[in-house]
């Protein structure tokens, strides 16, 4: 099966405080620890280093929080986003952290210079620098995500997601690229990083997948170490960070890579010998090596949310491992804690969280733990204990005596040798799969064809989490020091005495000598990159095979954050690299792609899988290839045979199956009167879409019509039991103020139903489920749907689904 909109099986569930009811009545009636035993001495013994405690800072903290008034203690363990909250807000809320989200820039502005950065810190730290009537001035510390390179900052040198710098089993490049990074973070004024992800992903479904280095524990804990070091430096007793250091993160504590399915934000049912085996591995040599924090996971392990789970942040964590830094939440995870809600949960306080991540709730989340910290439901040791990690961090940092004064040597964000490391990075991560007749390295003096959607294209080799969060609005302009895979290639080849067209669909007036064909994946982070299974159905094949056809050797460069079935596309090329998401340095591909004028290449092949390859498209299918496997000029990769089609059945009896969930990958919804498929946001006349929050940050999209509209939603034919029905998940603020018609498309279509009134039922209810039996759209398979409105209309739509059973009901609605 081929569906346009890809997404992952179950939608989110966010459980907010009963009303009138505390949200801890006491600490035991918390469900911290997973159901059953758990055995602290299953868990790996470390320990932070005594740099990190050392008894002249212990003193000093000691003396700091007996001068701090209860509000600066429950102040410090509360953090928020740029996005929600101004320097002035620190004279009243005395807030101990700020974060820059992956969508939050300086005023509004992801495309930011270092400079304003830089600036914006500043006037944060200022504020909170200022004298106090009572108590103590603290300066704030501030977070940001950047996970391959300084992604947030245009010009930045962006290094391959961690999907590919798995492949280069390469851990001194490891320690080299954290060395650059941290310099460039510390050189717009920034002392802290949520990085390295230290996730082992088990299953590619998952659409956090490319963060992760390797589903091998080894490679990952061999990585963890060495990451840490080239971001903070050897940590000394007595001694700050140097001025061009950062503390890192070791996240997300912990088997978010160990999920049901995959899914983002998910259960690990998994059990506890196996989760540490595999997904602990990376925690203690990043321990070890004295990583500042810790970033707690959204997801749980057998049912119970990491957030809540005191055996794994108390007793695992920082008792049998022996963590003395901070452990951080993520982004209003601890809203997700039953009996919790975003602006009151001590839980996770209790449970061993020491830095609450409150983008946007921070005001409440505030004001509702100094009332409980004031009533003594919060315990004051844990509340102080909490305080002394977060002082921990910020006096290692140096914040305490001037340190990010010293800080934003703007010079060295994108400089020529940081720029050559990531060029160095991307050849290095390249795996070659296949190479029959020869194909590569591409010959002196060839005429060469570069074709494909990702050839000239900087956002989809670069991925989500550039620029902004999803990373689908990157263009060249961003990185004017970069090279997309076209600029590489085509200097390389000119260079050797050919000549190199560029051609998106791959159509030529000179035949050439040798095409490459570009495609993969376009961009994603979480939510929109969860998917059902691993079939590529992106554009490609069709080019491909449209070349081959010609009697034109192809070489085939797979962009991806994930190994996914391409049995046709590899089946059909002459070659196949896979090239993960390179990130701006294109010219990486072309060192070893493109032979020079005396027919040697500048690097050879060295990359090797860290993930195995799928034989199939459905979870759980053969490996094509293992993980190690990769070839190279010296030693021709042996390809086994190939299954060129994928077979995905549709619904099942007792199943059901997901069509739209928790968001949006660009390049699939159509409305009427356009040529062809476009982005969702913001397109067609009468109609525009906007990233929405229902239980985390864009997990939803607000559908917008300002007046006649339609919007479709297409995939490929599905046969469904004749009992099925259409769920959609959708919420309604103020009824629709003309007619809204529901129809199916394709060959067995049966009309349009009225839809009004089933959206006027539920106006200001909240999320509710519209569910139409598919035989009142359809007398067999469909293709998708239609939703048009003759009239202004807004409702926010979490999923779409297809479900077996459908309620009884008559086709005439409401629904």
């Amino acid at each position: 099966m081929k569906v346009w909109l890809w997404a992952s099986v179950a939608a989110l569930a966010v459980t907010g405080c009963v009303p009138g009811q505390s949200a801890v009545a006491s600490a035991s009636d918390a469900p911290t620890e997973a159901p059953g035993t758990t055995h602290a001495e299953l868990w790996p013994e470390a320990h932070s280093p005594a740099a990190i405690t050392d008894a002249a800072t212990e003193a000093a903290i000691t003396a700091l929080i007996e001068k701090m008034t209860l509000a600066q203690k429950v102040g410090q363990v509360v953090q928020g986003d740029i996005s929600s909250i101004e320097p002035e807000d620190l004279k009243t809320y005395p807030l101990g952290s700020i974060l820059a989200g992956g969508n939050s820039g300086p005023n509004g502005n992801d495309r930011a210079s270092a400079e304003e950065w830089d600036k914006l810190i500043r006037e944060f730290r200022a504020v909170s620098l200022q004298p106090r009537a009572d108590g103590v001035a603290i300066p704030i510390l501030f977070g940001v995500d950047a996970v391959h390179g300084h992604n947030n900052i245009p010009g930045a040198t962006l290094f391959p997601h961690n999907v590919g710098l798995g492949a280069t089993h390469d851990a001194d490049l490891i320690y080299r690229i954290g060395v650059v990074t941290g310099a460039e973070i510390a050189g717009t004024g920034i002392e802290w990083t949520f990085a390295p992800t230290l996730a082992v992903p088990q299953d590619g479904r998952w659409g956090r997948a490319y963060e992760g280095y390797s589903s091998d524990p080894s490679i990952v804990a061999a990585y963890s170490k060495e990451m840490v070091l080239g971001l903070q430096g050897e940590l000394v007793s007595g001694q700050i960070l140097a001025r061009d250091k950062v503390a890192a993160t070791a996240k997300h504590f912990l088997a978010d890579g160990g999920t049901d399915k995959g899914q983002d934000q998910g259960n690990a049912k998994i059990s506890e010998e196996e989760l540490v085996r595999i997904h602990a591995a990376g925690y203690p040599p990043a321990i070890d090596a004295g990583a500042l924090t810790v970033m707690a996971s959204f997801s749980s392990w057998q049912g119970v949310k990491h957030h809540g789970n005191r055996f794994l942040l108390t007793d695992a964590l920082k008792g049998r491992m022996g963590f003395e830094g901070l452990v951080v939440g993520d982004w209003n995870a601890h809203g997700q804690i039953p009996g919790c809600e975003p602006t009151d949960c001590p839980t996770a306080l209790l449970a061993g969280l020491d830095l609450y991540m409150a983008p946007d709730s921070w005001k409440g989340l505030y004001e509702s733990l100094l009332r409980r910290a004031e009533a003594g439901e919060i315990p004051m040791d844990r509340l102080e204990d909490a305080v002394r990690r977060i002082l921990r961090v910020k006096f290692k940092l140096g914040l305490m005596d001037g340190q990010p004064d010293k800080r934003g040597d703007f010079s060295v964000i994108g400089s020529p040798a940081h720029l050559a490391i990531a060029r160095e990075a991307v050849s290095k991560s390249l795996v070659l799969l296949k190479n029959e007749g020869s194909v590569l390295p591409i010959k002196p003096s060839a005429k060469v064809l570069v074709a494909g959607p990702g050839a000239n294209d900087m956002a989809m080799q670069s991925g989500g989490w550039t620029i902004g969060w999803q990373g689908t609005d990157v263009t060249k302009a961003d990185f004017p020091n970069g090279q997309t895979l076209w600029d590489g290639i085509s200097a390389a080849v000119s260079q050797a005495g050919g000549k190199a067209t560029l051609s998106n669909d791959g159509s030529f007036s000179e035949k050439p000598d040798v095409a490459i064909v570009v495609f993969g994946e376009t961009p994603y982070a979480e939510f929109q990159g969860d998917r059902p299974h691993l079939d590529f159905t992106g554009k490609g094949i069709e080019t491909i095979a449209a070349l081959k056809e010609q009697g034109i050797p192809v070489v085939a460069v797979f962009l991806s954050g994930r190994p996914m079935f391409v049995g046709p596309e590899m089946a059909v090329a002459d070659a196949f690299v896979a090239a993960w998401l390179p990130g701006s340095q294109g010219a990486g591909v072309a060192d070893v792609l493109i032979a020079d004028k005396d027919g040697r290449t500048p690097r050879d092949f060295t990359g090797t899988l860290s993930f195995a390859w799928p034989s199939g498209c459905e979870p759980g299918a053969p490996n094509l290839f293992p993980l190690g496997f990769g070839g190279s000029y010296a030693a021709k990769p042996a390809v086994p045979a190939l299954a060129t089609e994928c077979s995905l059945s549709g619904i099942k009896s007792g199943d059901g199956l997901s069509i739209y969930d928790r968001g949006l990958q660009s390049g699939i919804w159509a409305f009427t009167g356009d040529t062809g498929l476009v982005n969702l946001v913001g397109a067609g006349p009468g109609f525009k879409s906007t990233a929405f929050d229902i239980g985390a940050q864009e997990d939803a999209r607000r559908l917008q019509w300002s007046g006649p509209a339609t919007l479709q939603l297409r995939w490929d034919a599905l046969p469904f039991p004749e009992t099925a029905a259409l769920s959609m998940r959708v919420q309604v603020e103020h009824r629709p103020t003309g007619t809204v018609t529901l129809r199916a498309l394709g060959e067995n279509a049966a009309g349009s139903r009225d839809f009004t009134s089933t959206f006027s039922l539920v106006e200001g209810k909240g999320m509710r489920e519209l569910e139409v039996p598919l035989s009142c759209l359809a007398t067999g398979d469909i293709t998708g749907i239609e939703i048009a409105s003759s009239d202004a209309f807004v409702f926010e739509l979490d999923s779409i689904k297809v479900v077996p059973q459908a309620a009884q009901m008559d086709c005439t609605g409401p629904f």
